[in-house]
């Protein structure tokens, strides 16, 4: 697979339409074309400080952020034509399937590709874990921001370019 958008979200609490930050990087032909990131005042507003302790985000960060649908109004564009490609995407499309249902806004029915369990495929039990920093080091990315949002969609869209 050489065209494709890997995509990260960061959440501020429990909830999953609570995205507080995304990561957007996009391949064309096998090289990274573009990269987007941007904070995000999530709906719900606040944060648990479990998330705080992965991610670092707190209010301070994100009170005078845009909200998703304008976030997402300068996504869109770039990924229309593009398969989404997410490490556990399960868990990033049900972010974006929440926060779309949160503002009203209407799903296009994105495709979305797991590295993870491509990853589980490809490596089985030769490696210790399957976790994002784990396989990205495998494929010779090193992850030294993980849970910033960009860094994880970089280190997505390296692990994407080898095994997908």
């Amino acid at each position: 697979m050489t065209d494709f958008a890997a995509i990260d979200f960061e959440t501020a609490n429990e909830q999953r339409a609570s995205v507080c930050s995304v990561g957007v990087v996009i391949v064309r032909e096998g090289v990274i074309a573009d990269r987007f990131y941007s904070l995000i005042q999530p709906e719900p507003n606040y944060y648990k400080w479990f998330c705080t302790a992965v991610h670092g985000l707190t209010c301070a960060d994100t009170d005078t952020a845009p909200i998703f649908p304008d976030v997402w109004q300068k996504i869109a564009p770039h990924i229309a034509d593009l398969p989404l490609v997410a490490h556990n995407s399960r868990f990033d499309e049900s972010c974006l399937r929440a926060v779309f249902r949160t503002y009203g806004m209407e799903y296009p029915d994105y495709l979305f590709l797991d590295t993870l369990q491509a990853a589980r495929r490809q490596f089985g039990k030769t490696l210790p874990n399957h976790q994002l920093h784990t396989v990205a080091a495998c494929c010779g990315y090193n992850l030294t921001q993980h849970h910033h949002a960009l860094a994880d969609a970089e280190a997505c869209a390296c692990i994407a370019r080898q095994i997908l």
